[in-house]
């Protein structure tokens, strides 16, 4: 049959293109001969058309399953638009009712039915088996194949059971597609579909017009994304985030700073959720925040730039993720914030889960670490993660091939880090190889009695930093490989073998160092490093002086991070005065104004150019935690009570309400400490803080002495500061 079809002529006819993009054409006939077929092709690269083509072209219904309802809903209604019968294409999943159901059914028995899309949830529901039992099954495609694999990025334990299935049904021939998959994942998704002879189709990962940067995430990473955006304004952009509240807390602070942004997580109800994708689409919506977990059916070809707020848990998932940036072949930024606390975080976050789980888990993060810190063509690491060997030394599209580090010849690092991986008989992952290097005897070295070998501390001369750049480029170079069936286990390739024989040049450049770029950034509110000195100076000059006149602490009127943010931002308003980390609307009208003149004035005299682009609107005193903390005391809901309430701990509470009185608002909870604390116990620790020059708590603690608890010593400076500043 695939022979006598003119697949040209199909292919204008159905869907208008005059020609095939790569393998389609021979992907469709292989589908239309009867074969399994294994697809792998990168996003945009035209995977729907490989079997849309065929269903329609082939006796009975085809049975697509998908884990995305919102792709779902889109590729039925593309498939509706190309034909002048409704009932050509449908999903079944849990949106539908029983009524919907059945008109699906009719059309199926009618035979106008050519696709079936259905989530792997519904496939297994009794019914319908039972119903798809008893019709003419034309082939099954298998979208997103690599859910069927723990190693894939989106694993779904309910893809495991489709092969099962697919045999209680009724066999047809199988076509399994994804976007992203290694060797293992690959072996896997074949093994498991009982597909190992299908034929292979792989198209090539490489998308040239992609940019791609990693950035040290440093405590200005909000400011360093609006200048981002405002520098982009008008274009589309995706900006990913691993949790919801962080998804919702960016949104409000972009929206905050003028830019057309909405937030997109699981957690929102349906309805929303789809009016923004179509927002965006309609381009409504300039940037969506999203989660990571979500992923989102949005074929849109123009989204300019894609930004990873957090470093995602997996390569695969981040090849995914910032292949959504220019699939119209132009433009595509993909940045990335990366720093290693993530990583511990995203490791903690696996505890509890079982070990092999764990163990999965640890190893993709690793590569994710890897891709990060290295200072190699970030295009050549990608591709080789994915199998795929890319010839060019510089690819001049990404920040490593741009700012080129310099190379350092590394021949005997090699050579001894192939001897160490030989002398533990290739059976040991990077982590250990490089314990053995640094001489530690960690407990798994002493039970393998490893520390009795002759390699053992043969590389203490240079940091593990360096042994980890020498192990990762050797597997770019292909001198060592990773063990495929037992993942991550380090093995000496033939060509490690000869090199080690008779070695040859080895250079290498140092990976990226982000620690050092990290504490370059204070801790504090402001960025020490740009603070105007004379300013500052100046500034706690004023302080003094009202602290004077007004009978208060310095402290009560401006906090030491919020003059130095002053001193670095110029603030010269009092609008601007309240995008200073601790200075709300009260505190602002209160003592703003000297503030304001001084700094004006100092511009002036000295002709400062104040960072206007820097001024970074903050919508943490509109949170809605705050708020809702606020009309609590109002109401004189105990503290206790409130922090019960909001599933927070007392001092959780305590921080946020202290924040809420630093920036300037009052707070009246006189009520609570009535009922918990002696009043001479309350006047003692507020006229500590009277005398006092400072409000740090260990100080208070260190002077008051044993009597008095650290929370009692809070509440009452909660107090004081309510009452004497705001």
């Amino acid at each position: 049959m695939a022979e006598k079809i003119n697949l040209t002529d199909q292919l204008k006819k159905y869907f208008g293109f005059d020609t095939f993009k790569g393998d389609q054409e021979a992907i469709v006939r292989n589908v239309l001969a009867g074969n399994d077929t294994f697809v792998l092709m990168p996003t945009g690269g035209g995977k729907s058309l490989c079997y849309q083509l065929p269903s329609l072209l082939m006796e009975g219904t085809a049975i697509v399953i998908s884990p995305l309802i919102a792709l779902m809903k889109n590729q039925v209604d593309a498939m509706r638009n190309l034909s002048e019968e409704d009932g050509i294409a449908h999903f079944i999943n849990s949106s539908l009712n029983k009524a919907a159901i059945d008109q699906v059914k009719a059309d199926i028995i009618a035979g106008k039915t050519k696709l079936l899309y259905v989530a792997p949830e519904s496939l297994t529901k009794e019914e319908n088996v039972e119903f798809l039992k008893g019709i003419k099954i034309s082939f099954y495609a298998i979208d997103e194949a690599h859910c069927i694999s723990e190693w894939g990025h989106d694993f779904r334990p309910e893809y495991r059971r489709i092969r099962p299935i697919v045999n209680e049904i009724g066999k047809a021939p199988i076509i399994a597609l994804t976007a992203t998959a290694t060797d293992k994942v690959r072996g896997d998704i074949k093994k498991n579909l009982g597909m190992a002879d299908a034929k292979e189709f792989k198209s090539s990962f490489n998308r040239p017009n992609l940019y791609y940067e990693v950035r040290p995430k440093t405590k200005n990473i909000d400011r360093d994304i609006i200048k981002f955006i405002k520098a982009n304004s008008g274009k589309s952009g995706i900006i990913y985030c691993l949790s919801r509240k962080k998804v919702e807390e960016l949104a409000e602070i972009l929206q905050a700073n003028e830019i057309n942004a909405r937030p997109y997580h699981a957690g929102m109800d349906s309805s929303t959720r789809s009016a923004t994708q179509d927002d965006f689409l309609m381009e409504k919506i300039d940037v969506i925040v999203a989660t990571i977990a979500f992923g989102m059916g949005i074929d849109k070809p123009d989204v300019r730039y894609v930004i990873h707020y957090d470093i995602p848990k997996s390569l695969e998932g981040y090849y995914q993720e910032t292949g959504r940036a220019g699939r119209d072949g132009g433009e595509g930024l993909c940045i990335t914030f990366y720093s290693s606390k993530d990583l511990q975080k995203l490791e903690k976050f696996m505890e509890g889960k079982p070990v092999a789980e764990q163990d999965i888990g640890r190893q993709l993060l690793q590569e994710t670490a890897a891709y990060a810190e290295s200072s190699v063509c970030r295009r050549k690491l990608l591709l080789h993660y994915f199998g795929e060997i890319y010839t060019e030394d510089n690819c001049g599209n990404c920040d490593n091939c741009l700012n080129p580090k310099k190379q350092v010849e590394a021949q005997e690092l090699l050579c001894t880090v192939i001897e160490t991986i030989l002398a533990v008989k290739e059976n040991f992952k990077a982590d250990y190889v490089i314990d053995i290097l640094l001489g530690k005897e960690t407990s798994e070295v002493l039970a393998h009695k490893h520390e009795e070998l002759e390699v053992f501390g043969s590389g203490m001369g240079e940091e593990d930093k360096v042994w980890n750049a020498v192990i990762r480029q050797a597997l770019i170079a292909g001198y060592l490989s990773k063990d495929v069936e037992n993942y991550g286990l380090l093995k000496v390739t033939p060509e490690g073998h000869k090199f080690y024989k008779k070695p040859q040049s080895f250079k290498i450049t140092e990976d990226n160092d982000f620690e050092e770029e990290e504490d370059e950034t204070p801790v504090r509110g402001g960025a020490s490093c740009a603070v105007d000195p004379v300013l500052y100076s100046m500034l706690k000059d004023l302080r003094k002086k009202l602290s004077k006149k007004l009978e208060v602490p310095p402290y009560v009127i401006f906090q030491d991070p919020s003059l130095e943010a002053m001193a670095t931002i110029y603030p010269v308003t009092l609008d601007e005065l309240q995008n200073i980390p601790g200075v709300g609307a009260g505190k602002a009208k209160r003592y703003g104004g000297e503030f304001c003149q001084l700094i004006k004035k100092h511009c002036e005299e000295n002709e400062i150019e104040r960072p206007e682009d820097l001024r970074v609107r903050t919508v943490a005193n509109k949170s809605k935690l705050k708020v809702s903390i606020i009309q609590s005391i109002d109401r004189k809901v105990a503290l206790d009570d409130i922090a019960l309430a909001k599933g927070i701990e007392f001092a959780e509470l305590l921080d946020e309400v202290e924040a809420i009185v630093y920036s300037g608002t009052k707070l009246n909870i006189d009520y609570f400490l009535d009922e918990i604390m002696d009043e001479d116990h309350m006047q003692d620790i507020y006229d500590y803080f009277k005398e006092s020059t400072t409000d740090k708590i260990d100080d208070a603690i260190e002077e008051l002495g044993d009597d008095y608890t650290e929370d009692e010593i809070r509440l009452v400076r909660i107090k004081f500061i309510s009452e004497m500043a705001n």
